[in-house]
């Protein structure tokens, strides 16, 4: 017996008024119950849309959409409550301390706040130390800590992080996947996440989707999706401006550029060669998650 998605998205279409092009069209896929589930796209590409749809936030047009069976707009409740959705944008409500903000927050959903609960969130993104601050007083970084808090207070069996680590510091990131993985491996938690940090996909997602102008243009298992694109890749650092024709992608002074064999490798180099452009820390490694995000979406950024 085939066991009830965690989500599920059937034919969703979605146009905003005004708009001249289709926000969602047509996108369908299901995310299995315990899987960590990654959906890339390029600014516009439509997964704040699709997030907002699922969280209730808004409405599409067409299709369906179910969290563990509930539909988001006929069982819009229940579907909520097994929902935890942590925002790009940072809300708060500044009258209020860390703790008690993640009391409340029980309320919101008819339960009793669970102290002992509250104390392992508290202490698992480090905000122990500013359980008792008001709202107001956090950085951006632990407000974003509180916001992921605020998600997982009521217990929800499926998880949403929308952008959870834009602009926000290394500590917390490796604090936030820890703690994420581990709830996911040990008690099943289903995730669903949306990140520019693409070697955060890579290293956590075991399937990956991903929109391009509100299509579904990629849906695999990430080894899958790597595993198709095979092709190496050049890299090494240049002051220099490279040569004309010559497709790369540049970083700063890293330059990354496809070569499909040795025979690639020796004529990229002949290349530079012969056009005096200096590199430092050659290196010759496979494709990685966003050469295959480049390859696939165009060209554009995620």
């Amino acid at each position: 017996m085939t066991a009830t998605p965690a989500i599920r998205f059937e034919r969703v279409k979605k146009t905003y008024r005004g708009a001249s092009n289709p926000a969602l069209q047509d996108v369908s896929f299901d995310i299995p119950p315990g899987e960590f589930f990654g959906l890339l796209g390029p600014n516009g590409a439509g997964k704040t849309s699709l997030i907002s749809i699922l969280a209730g936030l808004s409405r599409a047009d067409q299709g369906r959409v179910e969290v563990l069976g509930h539909d988001v707009v006929g069982d819009f409740a229940a579907a909520r409550r097994l929902l935890g959705v942590v925002p790009q944008e940072l809300v708060f409500d500044p009258f209020f301390s860390v703790r008690e903000t993640l009391r409340f927050q029980c309320g919101y959903f008819g339960l009793q706040a669970d102290e002992r609960w509250i104390e392992e969130l508290l202490d698992n993104l480090g905000l122990l130390a500013k359980a008792d601050a008001n709202m107001r007083q956090l950085s951006g970084g632990m407000k974003r800590r509180v916001l992921v808090a605020q998600a997982l207070v009521h217990r929800p069996p499926v998880i949403v992080l929308d952008e959870p680590t834009a602009g926000v510091d290394v500590e917390l990131r490796q604090t936030l996947w820890a703690f994420i993985a581990r709830l996911n491996k040990e008690q099943g938690t289903t995730v669903l996440l949306t990140t520019h940090y693409l070697e955060e996909a890579e290293a956590l997602c075991g399937r990956i989707g991903m929109l391009k102008q509100g299509r579904l243009v990629a849906l695999d298992r990430t080894a899958a999706l790597l595993a198709n694109r095979s092709h190496q890749v050049l890299r090494f650092k240049t002051d220099a401006v490279l040569p004309l024709g010559l497709e790369a992608r540049v970083t700063g002074r890293i330059v990354q550029i496809k070569a499909h064999d040795a025979a690639d490798v020796e004529q990229v180099l002949a290349r530079l060669r012969s056009s005096q452009v200096p590199i430092e820390d050659l290196e010759i490694g496979r494709a990685d998650l966003e050469d295959v995000f480049l390859e696939i979406v165009g060209g554009e950024s995620p």
